[in-house]
């Protein structure tokens, strides 16, 4: 059961970002001060990686712990709602 209201779930959802996030920050910080050169999230490139790297024909794609689900690691939790969903969601992004 969902203690949120539709419009309360609908605000927090709104303000999670997909890009500009912490871990993301990090790497591209410490790769500028190392003198690599690249660009952000760019929509021509198939999958949107977060960091292309044109002149090393390369991208990064940085995901963050719910992605990768690693075992023992004290970041992951499984969603409270709809766990069969996320858990098959999960497990098969881990695949590919």
């Amino acid at each position: 059961m969902d203690v949120l209201s539709s419009e309360d779930r609908h605000k927090n959802m709104s303000h999670i970002r997909s890009k500009d996030t912490k871990p993301e920050k990090q790497i591209r910080s410490a790769l500028f001060r190392a003198g690599f050169r690249y660009r952000i999230c760019d929509k021509r490139y198939p999958g949107k990686p977060d960091l292309i790297f044109p002149r090393y024909f390369a991208v990064i794609f940085i995901n963050g712990c719910f992605w990768h689900a690693h075992e023992n690691c004290q970041y992951f939790v499984f969603p409270k709602s709809n766990q069969e969903f996320w858990k098959k969601k999960v497990y098969t992004q881990q695949r590919t």
